[in-house]
C-alpha cells in the first residue's frame, strides 16, 4: 500500500470540506428545515405574509468560496423567497383576487427589492410582505439569477 503524498492529502482534506459545504447548503434550505425553527418565526397578521429570504450557495458556480460579506450581501439583495406562513387575511379579498391566492406556504415567490419589512432572526432575517406585494410563483430559485 502506498501512502499519500502531502498534495494528495491536501487535496482529501479539500474534498471532505467541500462535502462538508455542501451538505450545509443543502439544510439551509427551507425545505430542509426542522420544524421547531419555523415555529420560531413570528406568525403574520392580517393579510400579510412571511417570507425566507433566498440564501445563496457559499460557493460560485466556478469553485470560488465566497465571503460571508458577500453571502449576506446576496441574501439581503435577493427577490426570491420561501412562503413560511400566510396571515389570516392573506387573499380573502375575492375582489382584489377573484382567481384565488396568488402563492401558499411552502411556495417560492419573486417580490419587489425594496418590498416588505425586513426583520433580522438568528441566523439571517426574514421579510414580512402584504399578499399584493407578490410579484411571480417559480418552482426553483436557482433559475433565478442573483444579483448585488
Amino acid at each position: 500500500m502506498t501512502e499519500m503524498t502531502a498534495l494528495q492529502k491536501k487535496w482529501a482534506e479539500e474534498r471532505v470540506a467541500e462535502q462538508k459545504m455542501d451538505e450545509e447548503e443543502i439544510q439551509n434550505r427551507p425545505e430542509n428545515m426542522e420544524q421547531s425553527v419555523l415555529d420560531r418565526i413570528p406568525k403574520p397578521t392580517g393579510w400579510r405574509i412571511v417570507v425566507l429570504p433566498f440564501r445563496p450557495p457559499k460557493k460560485s458556480r466556478g469553485g470560488i468560496v465566497l465571503s460571508e460579506q458577500a453571502v449576506e450581501r446576496q441574501q439581503i439583495a435577493t427577490v426570491c423567497g420561501y412562503v413560511v406562513a400566510l396571515g389570516e387575511l392573506a387573499y380573502a379579498d375575492t375582489e382584489k383576487f377573484p382567481f384565488g391566492p396568488w402563492c401558499q406556504k411552502g411556495d417560492w415567490i419573486v417580490f419587489g427589492r425594496y418590498a416588505g419589512a425586513r426583520i433580522g432572526i438568528d441566523g439571517g432575517e426574514i421579510r414580512i410582505l402584504n399578499d399584493d406585494e407578490v410579484l411571480a410563483k417559480i418552482s426553483d430559485p436557482d433559475d433565478i439569477t442573483h444579483m448585488v
